[in-house]
């Protein structure tokens, strides 16, 4: 997957793309899969890189999502159930399996979350990852030792997936590739071409040389989440809104705030909402809010009520509480929600997708999460291939293996993120001792994969390393600016940049960066 290689099929490539995709996000890279891996000449464009936006700023959760089974959105969760089965099938060196406790402080609390999580498990059915049951308030402490013992009954355990996302999203990217079909970052989607009234292509300019490009489509598919009305305006000026924008807000601690294996599922919040305590890269993610907001943004910041909503409720469940010094990064990413007829809470709006096909032939897709990516991305391309007059090919994306797959179980250590690619990563490390050195003592991370991301997983800028490609961002944000200026050493000597990129790329970086800082 190298940017260098992919531009010119764009400049060489003279007829129509089969699919031409919109966003780089979960949703887009799952629909570019799905069309790909169906043989269709597939073309995604990504306006910055691949998971800049929401998709890199999950609760890391591959999940049916309890919330919703209280909700009584059941075909929800029975799909999402589903979809968690067959990516940790699919994508085992990336999802794994997490158990969860639910603490019981009344008397009530374990008998009722037990009955609604045999249902979970039920509507699991073979892809389930393990049985929930009530458990003693002493086999509670001891899978969650730091929760606050005061008033403890019990609780319940279940269990659900966990994954890293934007590494999954540079995974799915590479499947693309994979087969034959193309996914770039940093080319921007400016207008789309028509012919007659219909949407035949759009009109792209890359980012990085300046240059435009005007690319025909039998179909295209607008997938790019909190912007889709943006999109949409361009099709049709008068075009009807259909996004609603929540944040939600994570705060990542030090390990020893959860000291366990298992993660801690708060089911009530004041707000209604579910809170998350979740082992992760070896530190400890908290969070979510969900506050409605008024317009989409790339770079969202966490608003002060949000962290100390997530800084209280937190210190309600643990012994030892958090304070403001404890954090490590906080981060904040916006839900691209699909708008209610009727009016109400962001939190209560069902994370159900949509597809929908313009007068003029544009495929939108909308809402969803990234459990059901895989699902999005099946039923968009359904729907475009009626639109863009397709030979029909029926999907084979639910067996499909991602890139990084590997038939033997790979040996879990800082590397195995990488799956099938771990052993060409070692082989990018042996090329110089230095490469197996860290980029910053507080970080885990090799300059020999800097190396590896620049070469091979298309990153461009800093950013793309220490956020995506890495999480040195989203995991200790002081360390990562601390580090910068080594990963934009070797960048450049891989990209042939000098100086001023370099100067330029650490400077970004940093004020970036601050953002993901608490005062």
């Amino acid at each position: 997957m190298v940017r260098r290689e992919a531009i010119p099929r764009l400049e060489d490539e003279k007829g129509y793309w089969d699919v031409l995709i919109i966003g780089g996000g979960a949703t887009g890279l799952g629909a570019a899969v799905e069309s790909a891996s169906r043989g269709y000449k597939t073309l995604l464009l990504e306006q910055c890189d691949f998971a800049k936006g929401t998709s890199s700023r999950s609760t890391k959760l591959i999940h049916g999502g309890v919330r919703y089974l209280q909700h009584g959105n059941i075909s929800l969760v029975y799909e999402a159930l589903h979809e968690r089965g067959l990516l940790m099938q699919n994508a085992p060196h990336l999802v794994h399996n997490l158990s969860f406790v639910v603490p019981s402080y009344d008397w009530w609390n374990g008998p009722f979350y037990g009955a609604g999580l045999k249902v979970y498990d039920l509507l699991a059915g073979k892809l389930g990852l393990g049985p929930s049951k009530i458990i003693s308030k002493n086999e509670a402490l001891d899978r969650i030792p730091n929760v606050e013992s005061k008033g403890l009954h019990g609780g319940v355990i279940y269990f659900d997936g966990q994954f890293d996302d934007s590494r999954l999203a540079i995974n799915l990217a590479q499947t693309i590739f994979d087969f034959g079909g193309f996914a770039i970052n940093y080319m921007r989607v400016t207008g789309l071409l028509k012919n007659d009234g219909v949407v035949a292509g759009v009109v792209a300019v890359d980012e990085e040389s300046g240059k435009e490009y005007q690319l025909k489509a039998r179909v295209v598919i607008n997938a790019t989440g909190i912007f889709s009305d943006q999109i949409a305006a361009m099709d049709d000026r008068g075009s009807k809104a259909v996004i609603e924008v929540s944040q939600g807000v994570h705060l990542v601690l030090e390990k020893d705030f959860l000291p366990g294996e298992s993660a801690i599922m708060v089911p009530q919040t004041d707000d209604g909402r579910v809170l998350f305590v979740v082992p992760w890269h070896d530190s400890v993610l908290v969070g979510t809010t969900d506050t409605p907001m008024q317009k989409p943004e790339l770079e969202p910041r966490p608003l002060e009520e949000e962290v100390e909503f997530i800084l209280h409720h937190a210190a309600r469940y643990m012994a030892k509480d958090p304070s403001r010094k404890d954090v490590k990064s906080v981060f904040a990413g916006l839900r691209p929600l699909v708008k209610s007829s009727r009016r109400r809470k962001t939190s209560a709006i069902s994370r159900e997708h949509v597809v929908f096909v313009s007068p003029s032939g544009l495929v939108t897709v909308a809402g969803g999460k990234w459990t059901t990516y895989r699902k999005m991305g099946e039923d968009a391309v359904d729907q475009a291939i009626g639109v863009g007059g397709l030979v029909k090919k029926p999907s084979v994306s639910a067996d499909l293996k991602i890139h990084g797959w590997q038939e033997e179980e790979c040996q879990v250590d800082n590397l195995s993120i990488y799956g099938s690619d771990s052993t060409s990563v070692k082989k990018v490390l042996s090329e110089d001792p230095a490469f197996s050195e860290q980029i910053h003592p507080q970080l885990p991370y090799l300059k020999g994969e800097v190396i590896w991301h620049t070469r091979n997983e298309m990153a461009r800028t800093v950013e793309d390393v220490l956020a995506r490609r890495t999480r040195a961002l989203f995991l200790d944000a002081n360390a990562s600016i601390e580090g910068a200026p080594m990963v934009a050493e070797l960048m450049a000597k891989e990209l042939h940049y000098g100086k001023d990129w370099k100067d330029e790329q650490i400077s970004r970086y940093s004020d970036l960066a601050k953002g993901y800082i608490l005062n």
